[in-house]
């Protein structure tokens, strides 16, 4: 395969990836040209075809992009064909004008005042043509005509954007050169998406009516604008050589001597004219090509294997598949169990990598939250001295005991231990919520039938809820289990209570050492009740005896280290409580509990009702997966050709 046939290849990418809207998906190499009205970039257009074809008149002519492929041939016979006209060979090209304006006309309307991105797509078969693809954009207006929109000049900027944005767009930038180069707005757009000008070839036009003694080498020659695909000069037909219908032969005769014979321009003139032009412009698009082409299957390979793999998610139509609808449904439980049970075990394949999910979002509910939540609990939280004193006053009754009495420890310590249910079932509700999004997650295999996937995520938030109820209930059995008996020979609780004994002998030993005691404290009073006395001011604090600041001290010391025990204890359960009850009793009992309550040959027809969008959404993707995949076999024509 010769290298000029890479550019053919790249058409019928083109045509390919059009015909389904997909011009957009793949960066294929192309050449923009872009001109301001007047400028003369449709005669440049013309004089490369060598044929008078294109819609002629004032103001915005041309109001739809136009790919033009050029195909060379070894035939005499010269014509075009419209993508929109299949199979239709138009050797008139009066013709194939008047087609350009009809069907440009068919989108924009006849008034002439509207543009529209959609491209039409013209292939010229020739002898005389080399194998170029070209894209005509909109000229540049800077003023509306008539009943255009006042914002025509921002509207056809943001079009021609839109296409020289691309990496892959070579820039074709027509200026007339009798007008100063630092206002052409066609190298200004250039500028805009090529600041360094690798992929800009400049064009200037009107050479020959430029001011006399002047002429536009310092242009020529980058002085002015550096681009490094450089400029080209041409000479084209004048408004009364196009009205006398000069040919285009006689044209291009008339720039050639222009050029011989014009005294700044004779020692570049083997650089300059429409030929040259049209040679440079096959050369940089077939090095273009050769350079993208690695890059284009790439991407061809991408979007194949992205296609299948959403065909795999969208399924087999019913009609299409060997199963019969009980197996189907089967399938569909058990991938979902799977796919629920896999989450939570962290093998699922699709986790995100942006946050923690499933299993790992349950450990962190356990250890981020959950364990930091109870070791912020205060043993003392929300007890005041004055709460301390009152409690053990109120155990002693009417006696003046020697030693802090129990019942006010046991009566504190329960008040404390109670405090630590909240924090549990608030962290059971925070896994329930978890299993709810895992099985959102897992859903996907039922999208393609939506009441499967309603009946299914209904009976799991009931299973899940079924489950939740009885851990509760176990939970707070665990809170009253410790609340039953404050086991203060626990071997952890100050060595089994000796060194509590320790501590209460030594309040006695310094009480009968003549420790005087402050006579007459205020006896604590009855206190109201809070919603009786809403707004009232605080109980006033009252000062206590060394002896009462040492019980309070004591009692302290103890709800501390035997509220630790407790809490170790209930950091510990809890977790276990809930993996067991409700994570892995969900886990293991999954799948049998759907097959039970759904797996009923009544249901089969309601529950595997296909969803219509997603029968269209896989009508579309088979076919630009058909598409893509002859795009592949396009690319593939280039194997043996070394790029």
């Amino acid at each position: 395969m010769s290298m000029n046939q890479l550019i053919p290849i790249v058409n019928k990418l083109q045509d390919v990836f059009h015909s389904v809207g997909m011009l957009d998906t793949i960066d294929l190499p192309q050449i923009a040209v872009v001109g301001s009205q007047s400028s003369g970039k449709s005669s440049v257009l013309e004089n490369i075809v060598g044929k008078d074809f294109l819609p002629r008149g004032t103001g915005i002519v041309t109001r739809r992009p136009l790919v033009l492929q050029l195909i060379h041939t070894n035939e005499g016979e010269e014509y075009g064909e419209f993508l929109h006209l299949p199979k239709r060979k138009i050797s008139d090209f009066e013709e194939i004008r008047n087609e350009i304006q009809a069907e440009t006309e068919r989108v924009t309307g006849k008034e002439g005042k509207s543009i529209s991105a959609l491209p039409i797509h013209l292939k010229i078969h020739s002898p005389h043509v080399l194998n170029l693809t070209l894209i005509d954009l909109p000229g540049i207006t800077k003023v509306p005509v008539g009943n255009q929109p006042k914002d025509i000049e921002y509207q056809i900027k943001q079009m021609i954007l839109q296409y020289i944005k691309k990496p892959n767009c070579i820039i074709l930038a027509v200026s007339p050169a009798n007008t100063d180069i630092a206002n052409s707005e066609a190298l200004k757009l250039a500028r805009a998406v090529d600041k360094s000008g690798d992929r800009t070839v400049g064009v200037l036009t009107k050479l020959d009516l430029m001011d006399k003694g002047t002429d536009a080498m310092d242009v020529i020659n980058g002085k002015h604008v550096p681009l490094k695909l450089g400029f080209v000069g041409v000479v084209l037909r004048g408004q009364q050589d196009i009205e006398s219908n000069k040919p285009i032969k006689d044209a291009l005769e008339n720039e050639a001597e222009f050029f011989k014979n014009h005294p700044a321009y004779r020692s570049v003139a083997n650089r300059m004219g429409i030929a040259f032009l049209t040679k440079k412009l096959n050369g940089i698009l077939l090095e273009h090509i050769r350079k993208c082409l690695p890059e284009i299957r790439s991407k061809i390979s991408a979007l194949i294997s992205k296609a299948q793999q959403r065909l795999s998610e969208y399924g087999v139509p019913l009609e299409e598949s060997e199963m019969n609808h009980g197996a189907m449904l089967l399938q569909l439980l058990t991938q979902f169990s799977k796919e629920f049970g896999d989450v939570i075990e962290g093998t699922n394949v699709d986790l995100t990598t942006d946050e923690l999910f499933g299993g790992a979002r349950i450990n962190h509910i356990f250890t981020e939250k959950f364990y930091p939540m109870l070791e912020k609990m205060d043993a003392c939280e929300g007890l005041t001295d004055y709460d301390i004193r009152t409690a053990i006053r109120n155990a002693k009754g009417p006696r003046t005991s020697l030693f802090i009495p129990e019942a006010s420890f046991v009566m504190l310590v329960k008040k404390q231990v109670k405090k630590l249910e909240d924090p549990s079932l608030r962290c059971v509700n925070q896994v329930f919520e978890e299993l709810v999004a895992i099985v959102d997650h897992a859903e996907k295999h039922l999208v393609r039938f939506p009441k499967l996937r309603e009946r299914t995520k209904e009976f799991v938030a009931d299973l899940l809820r079924r489950y939740e109820t009885p851990l509760k209930v176990f939970i707070k059995n665990l809170i009253q289990i410790e609340l039953a008996y404050i086991n203060t020979n626990h071997p952890d609780f100050f060595d089994g209570g000796n060194s509590s004994f320790m501590i209460m002998s030594q309040q006695f030993q310094t009480n009968v050492n003549g420790q005087k005691q402050q006579q007459g404290p205020p006896v604590p009073q009855r206190r109201s009740n809070p919603s009786q006395q809403a707004g009232a001011p605080q109980e006033p604090q009252v000062d206590m005896n060394d002896r009462e600041a040492r019980e309070s001290q004591i009692i302290k010391t103890l709800l501390k280290e035997y509220f630790g025990i407790v809490r170790k204890n209930i950091s510990d359960a809890v977790p276990k409580s809930i993996m067991h009850f409700m994570v892995n009793m969900t886990k293991l009992n999954l799948q049998s509990e759907l097959v039970q309550n759904l797996y009923k040959s009544e249901l089969f027809e309601e529950l595997l009702q296909e969803n219509d969008e997603i029968a269209q959404k896989r009508k579309a993707t088979q076919k630009m997966l058909t598409i893509l995949l002859r795009a592949q076999d396009i690319i593939n024509e280039v194997r043996d050709l070394k790029v």
